[in-house]
């Protein structure tokens, strides 16, 4: 079974019925994306939306031209076939498998058909007759969290939790497109602190705007992200909350930026590049000799002043110690060096090496003398 770890960095590009029960069309929109996603080389999955109209429809309802949700269920529904066939078409293509479904049998359809994830849309994450049976596939759940009140959501963690199920938690505004204002960034620091443990996702369907969200989500700390996906046809009619591969595109190029520009994991000390510490280093004071200092003098805050450049092998107010002993003479205004004492920073290699390394060549004119 997939871990947990699945979820890091992973898009899922959700094709929901967008095929319009077209195969050739569903095929197009999986190697399209699939194209872009091996161009941006990340983490993705395509995810379709399972949904057994004999079972998910009550009977007396399926001829409803005037309730949509019925009518496009209905319209683009894709026999069993069709639907191993895009699904072999996505793993082909090099991403993860993945699947909503809506009812029992289509549950049994992601275990057929052995998709890699299972996603749980807003609507029912309180359907656990439902989540009993995603629940006994045991593979890996992304769940969104749009419309659902604290109480059913902490059941819902809570009950995957208990049965050992990799979770990860979408923050998610089940409006269709929304509106930048209407986004809620900050319910993913809110989720974050509610289920640690858990990776926490944004699914987003907004339209203006492909870079601003991801950056502020991957900066909160999101590291699961979700969008509905299509292309645009003459045939078909393109919801704004979709993107195509071009806005997809861009939406990747934003991720990378976002990530390069927070670092490394804010649970650790970055680590300093080189050239950060050497110039930083350039900007330390040395330690210089206010007189002449002889063999087993004492060192005392009138023996010594602070001032740049910081040179190599020289002692930095970082360093210097009061009350250490002078093994060799010194010069007035010439650098304390690391030579010049005998303890843990002249003893230890590793010490020793950090402090010859930076600073500048000791070139000042009469330096040579001076040192001696």
């Amino acid at each position: 079974m997939i871990n947990r770890n699945v979820f890091d960095e992973l898009f899922v590009l959700e094709l929901a019925n967008n095929h319009w029960g077209d195969l050739d069309r569903g095929l197009r929109i999986i190697r399209d994306f699939s194209t872009v996603v091996r161009y941006h080389n990340v983490h993705a999955a395509i995810k379709l939306q399972f949904r057994d109209v004999e079972t998910f429809i009550n009977r007396d309802f399926r001829g409803r031209q005037d309730i949509r949700y019925i009518k496009k269920t209905v319209d683009t529904a894709l026999p069993v076939a069709d639907l191993a066939t895009m699904v072999e078409e996505v793993r082909r293509n090099g991403c993860l498998r993945m699947a909503t479904p809506f009812d029992e049998r289509s549950v049994e359809l992601c275990e057929r058909l052995d998709v890699d994830l299972v996603k749980i849309a807003s609507s029912d994450i309180t359907d656990w007759v439902l989540l009993e049976n995603v629940a006994r596939t045991r593979k890996p759940v992304i769940v969104s969290t749009g419309g659902a009140s604290l109480r059913d959501m902490d059941a819902m963690v809570t009950f995957f939790d208990n049965r050992h199920i990799p979770l990860a938690v979408n923050h998610c505004v089940s409006i269709y497109p929304s509106e930048d204002h209407e986004l809620e960034l900050n319910q993913i620091d809110f989720l974050r602190a509610r289920y640690p443990g858990h990776t926490i996702g944004f699914s987003t369907h907004e339209y203006h705007d492909w870079t601003t969200s991801i950056q502020m989500a991957y900066a909160k700390g999101a590291r699961t992200f979700e969008r509905h996906v299509d292309i645009k046809t003459p045939d078909r009619p393109f919801s704004p909350y979709c993107s195509t591969p071009e806005n997809v595109s861009e939406w990747f190029s934003a991720f990378k930026k976002a990530k390069s520009l927070c670092g490394g994991p804010g649970s650790d000390r970055r680590l300093l590049p080189p050239k950060e510490v050497a110039y930083l280093d350039a900007l330390v004071r040395g330690a210089y000799a206010t007189h002449d200092l002889e063999v087993g003098h004492a060192l005392t805050d009138e023996d010594f002043y602070l001032a740049v450049p910081l040179q190599k092998g020289q002692l930095s107010c970082r360093e210097l110690i009061r009350g250490e002993v002078l093994v060799r003479p010194l010069a007035k205004d010439a650098p304390l060096l690391i030579d010049h004492f005998d303890n843990p920073y002249s003893r230890s290699p590793e010490l020793r090496a950090s402090i010859e390394q930076r600073g500048l060549d000791g070139d000042a004119p009469g330096q040579v003398a001076r040192m001696a």
